[in-house]
């Protein structure tokens, strides 16, 4: 058997500037995924370790350690994470970056959010038992970025499902933990410089935009409008039914109906 992967290489132009990945079958009939290189092609497969590799028994590395917490004395020596368990996990998190940045490519919003939130994770485990704040800050500085692909996939999911405002909630928690994240390490960033942040923003207005207008909302856009060119009589008939509309939400509820 040949271990020219050239055809490989010829049959798909590597695009730069482009994530270029594709599902393939494996020769055992199992879906894999690749990842385009300027040099040459990753293979991963889509569940677990991208390498299909389980560290001490486990389907990854951070599994095996949150077993340890879970499971044995808070001062067990393996949760002391030197500076070689520490590349260990880094190296995992880095395969995890390959895979969902594919998984984006093809539209796999599952994949994209299971594998941010293993990256996520990761970092939180670093920052309880890293060494010091140095090797805290080799994970942290890749946070802003995990975080938003993760709150960029949660919201897209949420909108295929038509509910616009978990969607908005996500990235208005997203925005929440850059900023914080921004506080923390401050020495390191700041928020101006922080493209994630200005991304979670746009995202945040595009979704406002985007979000149907309820009954309410378009009564009180109509409202002002006919304020505005001074219909009075127009705007008495619409603040009439407003106000039957909001009475009717507040018995129902219990509580004042939103208009905006």
């Amino acid at each position: 058997m040949s271990k020219d992967i050239g055809n490989v290489l010829g049959d798909w132009d590597y695009a730069p500037g482009h994530i270029n990945a594709r599902w393939i079958s494996g020769d055992d009939g199992q879906p894999r995924i690749q990842l385009r290189l300027d040099l040459g092609v990753l293979q991963m497969i889509p569940e677990d370790r991208p390498d299909g590799k389980k560290p001490f028994g486990f389907a990854s590395l951070l599994e095996y350690y949150l077993h340890l917490e879970e499971n044995t004395q808070p001062d067990h020596p393996a949760l002391d994470l030197n500076p070689d368990a520490c590349m260990a996990l880094l190296q995992e998190a880095v395969q995890f970056y390959y895979r969902y940045i594919s998984f984006s490519a093809l539209g796999y919003l599952d994949g994209v959010i299971a594998d941010t939130e293993h990256s996520l994770q990761i970092f939180e485990l670093i920052a309880r038992h890293a060494e010091d704040d140095e090797i805290v800050w080799q994970f942290f500085q890749f946070f802003p970025y995990v975080r938003m692909m993760n709150a960029r996939a949660v919201s897209e999911k949420a909108v295929e499902e038509k509910n616009f405002d978990e969607a908005i909630e996500v990235v208005e928690a997203a925005i929440d933990d850059l900023r914080d994240f921004l506080e923390d390490f401050s020495d390191f960033e700041e928020e101006e410089g922080c493209d994630e942040l200005i991304m979670l923003q746009d995202m945040l207005e595009n979704l406002k935009k985007r979000k149907p207008k309820t009954k309410l909302e378009r009564l009180q856009e109509n409202l002002d409008r006919a304020i505005a060119v001074e219909n009075y009589e127009r705007a008495a008939l619409i603040r009439d039914e407003l106000n039957t509309m909001q009475t009717a939400a507040k018995t129902k509820t219990g509580r004042p109906a939103k208009t905006k």
